[in-house]
């Protein structure tokens, strides 16, 4: 098994990369790559795409990337292959975190509970309040609530896991939530949709 971890010129990779690495050897489930290769992303058996840094530059990158966007739309949308987004690579569709309470900054910065909202395999040895990792400044609403994983209360609720057929997004960043977010990493590298 292939997983792809699509470099779009999007910040920081190596702790992506690494976090996906050893929980892939760990689970025996198969070889993880960065690349920013259309054809490798096209044959991959799963999907990442990550985020770290400036939403429109990344967005931008993203679909001026050879064939990348069209290669992982097609791999996730018409042959079914499983797609993790994180971070940035989540809020492609998101809208701008605007706090009533002036004492919340933006970006909202450190660690939060999580509330499950919706069992799913992802979560597979984790439970409500246990604490990931966020650093972002958009949130993303859904149009339908069974679409809506897990959620955090930052400025009120805040969407913290989005998950629908084979595609999956954070808010959060997995790979720096130590042994909750290798947890949900494993438990990614081994869904069987």
């Amino acid at each position: 098994m292939l997983t792809a971890i699509i470099d779009y010129e999007s910040g920081n990779l190596h702790s992506a990369e690494k976090a996906f690495q050893r929980m892939a050897q760990e689970l025996d489930a198969g070889e993880v790559v960065v690349t920013s290769d259309a054809e490798v992303v096209a044959k991959a058996d799963r999907l990442v795409l990550p985020g770290d840094g400036a939403f429109p530059a990344c967005a931008a990158e993203l679909r001026g990337h050879r064939g990348l966007y069209d290669a992982m739309v097609e791999a996730v949308e018409q042959k079914g292959r499983p797609f993790l987004g994180i971070c940035v690579g989540m809020q492609l569709m998101a809208s701008k975190i605007t706090p009533q309470n002036p004492a919340l900054k933006v970006p909202h910065m450190g660690w939060n509970d999580l509330i499950i909202d919706h069992p799913h395999p992802i979560f597979d040895g984790i439970r409500s309040g246990d604490h990931v990792y966020f650093v972002h400044s958009y949130h993303f609403r859904v149009h339908s609530d069974a679409a809506r994983l897990a959620h955090v209360d930052y400025a009120g609720d805040v969407t913290a896991v989005i998950g629908r057929d084979t595609m999956l997004g954070m808010q959060f960043h997995p790979e720096k939530s130590q042994d909750i977010g290798l947890r949900m990493i494993g438990n990614f590298l081994t869904w069987t949709p």
